[in-house]
């Protein structure tokens, strides 16, 4: 195996490293090709062509190396679409499939720090490739690949026009955009500085107030990922907005750095996880779309998805943490929604894809269909349900995978029988450790796939207990 391919491993979503440390040039040009020769194996009798998409989000330096991958995967005899501008990833999945190709090579690090870049490999059908794929792509990664004797063509394209026009299909664009014009609701758009800047605006006009839009590298010292503690100038806008407009619908959406996960805030300012929002958009898209099929999960997912789901008499499937798996399912079973508590949400109607622009449109049709501020149209399903609870999660950084090695062998040598004083009646290890307490809440304990970090979550019937029990699960891990 070459030195530089060494250690390269895919986690739950592609390849990520620190810029100039992991994730070099050198090493990217060894792993391109490759890629590109899997998705050919993978895909080439279906699709019967040897085109590669080739994008990548605002991070530094990402269109030099999405320049590397269309350059090495050109020699490789390959011909590449290659992305004029930066776009969401779900936009590069939806190329691949719109233009028949072999699959799309993405340039993001997602919801990474600002040190972090990688490489995302989407399917033919437009979704992320399933483990297996990237299994091949690590083993090939000891041969040398061949250059061929005639390079593929490289050209360039716009992903933005057909993707928007293929979101603008998917709901009642002219209601959404009339109810923002009119001024009925107020819609913010916080892009953190990251891959969805300006889509909203595409798509609803002008009158989007979007905020973090500028090309920032760094994110501002933090990440861009849709949590509470990156949103600090979000709320701060939200609130003055407040004290100017006390009357009318007013939403924030919140978009990581490749626009494939959402969240929302509430026009009281409240935040709004994944695991709010996809109950809210179950409800929505039966009721007043009359979708049918499967709700997938994730194991990490809130204990309403299943409530709101039995309300419409629709079955539910649970998967490990990660999209791909997600998308799995949908390639085998009718699926409506499928979910991720970290903000990915992806619909049967679509692509198999996160896509974190159309999650947008769906919830701004759910807020202007029924007339209700996010949060009252959640405290409206809790009712119905007779379930309520709160959710929280910490991310703990780990000194190192020695750390994150040990405390793995400590959870499969001492099975944890007590939880902050409440007894364990059922552990499921479908992805980490989930444990069900005595009073019905719930502790999951899983390792993050692609850096030192130990993912803690809590759901429990109020914010007090979930916060006591991931203190005593911070307590426990350190």
């Amino acid at each position: 195996m070459p030195v530089a391919a060494k250690s390269i491993k895919f986690g739950t979503d592609g390849w990520r490293g620190v810029i100039g440390d992991d994730f070099t040039f050198e090493r990217l040009a060894l792993v391109a090709p490759v890629a590109a020769k899997v998705l050919f194996n993978t895909y080439g009798k279906k699709v019967g062509d040897r085109t590669i998409v080739v994008g990548y989000d605002r991070r530094f330096m990402a269109e030099n190396f999405a320049q590397k991958v269309a350059d090495v995967v050109s020699a490789a005899g390959f011909d590449v679409l290659f992305s004029e501008t930066f776009a969401p990833t779900p936009a590069f999945s939806w190329a691949a499939k719109q233009h028949n190709a072999l699959g799309a090579l993405v340039i993001t690090a997602s919801h990474n720090p600002g040190q972090y870049l990688g490489l995302k490999v989407k399917s033919a059908f437009g979704g992320s490739v399933p483990p297996e794929v990237t299994q091949e792509i690590e083993a090939l990664l000891e041969e040398e690949v061949p250059v061929a004797s005639t390079p593929g063509k490289i050209k360039n394209f716009n992903p933005w026009e057909s993707y928007c026009q293929e979101l603008e299909s998917k709901v009642d664009i002219g209601r959404i955009r009339e109810a923002i014009t009119s001024g009925k609701l107020t819609v913010f758009a916080d892009v953190m500085h990251g891959a969805a800047a300006g889509g909203l605006g595409k798509l609803l006009g002008d009158a989007v107030k979007e905020i973090n839009s500028d090309r920032d590298p760094t994110f501002e010292g933090g990440a861009p990922e849709p949590l509470p503690k990156y949103l600090s100038r979000l709320f701060g806008v939200m609130k003055t907005h407040r004290e100017h407009n006390p009357t009318g619908l007013t939403v924030a959406l919140v978009f990581d750095g490749d626009c494939d996960r959402i969240a929302a805030v509430d026009g009281a300012g409240n935040f709004l996880s994944s695991q709010i929002l996809i109950p809210i958009l179950i409800d929505h898209l039966t009721l007043r779309r009359n979708f049918t099929g499967e709700i997938v999960k994730t194991v990490s997912g809130s204990d309403l998805i299943p409530r709101v789901a039995a309300l419409h008499k629709l079955s539910v499937f649970e998967t490990p943490v990660g999209y791909k798996y997600i998308a799995d399912r949908m390639l085998a079973a009718q699926v409506l929604l499928g979910g991720e508590e970290s903000g990915g949400i992806g619909y049967g109607s679509h692509i198999p894809e996160r896509d974190a622009l159309l999650s947008a449109l769906y919830v701004l049709e759910a807020i202007v269909e029924s007339g209700l501020d996010l949060s009252d149209y959640y405290r409206q399903l809790q009712q119905q349900t007779g379930f309520s609870s709160a959710y929280d999660r910490i991310d703990l950084p780990l000194a190192s995978m020695e750390v994150r090695s040990r405390l793995l062998q400590q959870l499969q040598t001492e099975p944890l029988t007590e939880i902050a004083s409440k007894a364990v009646t059922n552990c499921q290890t479908i992805d980490g450790y989930k444990f069900r307490l005595a009073d019905d809440s719930w502790l999951m304990i899983r390792f993050s796939g692609t850096e030192p970090v130990l993912r803690l979550y809590c759901e429990a019937s109020t914010l007090e207990q979930v916060h006591q029990t991931l203190a005593w699960a911070k307590q426990w891990a350190e």
